[in-house]
């Protein structure tokens, strides 16, 4: 990957000179306006990144180029992300805080990291947006060095081991995995698996650990974690796996309320009642969880007022009065019918 650090004795006279353009086309393309053409747009921008110079923010300000959009870009499949209640909760709580300040959000899905980190290049230095929010952090994210030597004003949603010194609002899912299994173990259940999203993704290897490390404590049987995508049929198949197997486990977690949805389905279609056979567990409440039958046991938090505190802690980064992380409430346990004791053999 090119380097991106910064160096401060670049100016845009070295730009232009690269590039072969005045420094007027240079100033035209940052502030997004007619003038240039693409090629050329592209041309100063690709320049630019290769120099490591972006325009400095209160000269973007001096010259009332203010934007007001915040930006977002996602690493998921669109038709997953349209049928994940989570997403859709926690980007209406982010349009809730942006709509009081006649703010925008610009959402961009993308195929992966490197692209995200081009999307987000591309939207900085041509002032298209003030902020951005990160999500779906990962381990040694490489997203991190190439936008904090950007300049780019951001906030993490993610647990600050995974978030690389960017301001970040996170949850304990560690201990909500760890309630998790405690209470699945206080109804009786010995042989709990856990079906988790990918495992490259900072917060399903978080939960997977709290998972194993708790069974190990409880003296239970551990070994039985599947990591796979966040889509209802990856759940489905992960569940038939788990169900066909001789000593099969008698509760499953799930990372996410589709993939339990998914799995419900597959226990009525191999004779198993619920929870008497198997007992179900998502994470993420939803309506959702609600409306299945039985109505699905959950480990439920905010969505929409954990997007509201994303987006007022973005304006606090961008304004200069909010630097450190901040913890909101752990998921709780909301107990329905999906749960109960295993039955008797």
């Amino acid at each position: 990957m090119t380097s991106h650090a910064a160096t401060p004795r670049i100016t845009i006279n070295d730009v232009a000179a690269r590039a072969g353009v005045s420094k007027g086309a240079v100033s035209l393309a940052f502030n997004n306006r007619p003038g240039v053409s693409p090629a050329t747009r592209e041309r100063i921008f690709a320049v630019a990144r290769e120099l490591g110079w972006a325009p400095h923010r209160s000269a973007r300000s001096l010259a009332g180029r203010r934007v007001d959009i915040i930006g977002l870009a996602v690493c998921r499949p669109a038709r997953l992300l349209g049928l994940e209640p989570f997403y859709m909760e926690f980007l209406s709580g982010i349009e809730s805080v942006l709509t009081e300040r006649s703010c925008s959000l610009l959402l961009r899905l993308v195929r992966d990291l490197d692209e995200e980190i081009a999307l987000y290049e591309e939207w900085w230095r041509g002032t298209m947006i003030d902020g951005a929010v990160l999500v779906d952090f990962h381990r040694e994210d490489p997203r991190i060095a190439p936008l904090r030597a950007l300049g780019l004003p951001a906030v993490a949603v993610g647990h600050p081991s995974l978030t690389g010194g960017f301001p970040s609002v996170w949850t304990d899912d560690a201990s909500a995995a760890a309630d998790a299994v405690r209470y699945l173990a206080a109804l009786g259940h010995r042989r709990i698996a856990r079906v988790g999203g990918p495992a490259g993704l900072g917060h399903s290897r978080i939960r997977a650990d709290a998972f194993e490390a708790t069974m190990a404590e409880l003296g239970l049987d551990g070994r039985r974690q599947v990591a796979t995508g966040f889509a209802g049929e990856e759940g489905a198949r992960a569940t038939r796996a788990l169900l066909m197997l001789p000593d099969r486990p008698t509760a499953i977690v799930y990372d996410n309320d589709i993939m339990a949805v998914a799995g419900a389905a597959v226990a009525s279609e191999m004779g198993l009642a619920v929870p008497d056979d198997l007992s179900l567990l998502a994470w993420d409440d939803s309506q959702l969880c609600r409306l299945t039958h039985p109505p699905l046991s959950a480990m439920s938090h905010d969505v929409h007022r954990f997007g509201a505190q994303v987006a007022r802690t973005l304006f606090g980064v961008i304004n200069g009065s909010h630097t450190g992380s901040l913890q909101v409430p752990t998921p709780s346990l909301t107990p329905r019918g999906s749960t109960g004791p295993p039955r008797r053999r």
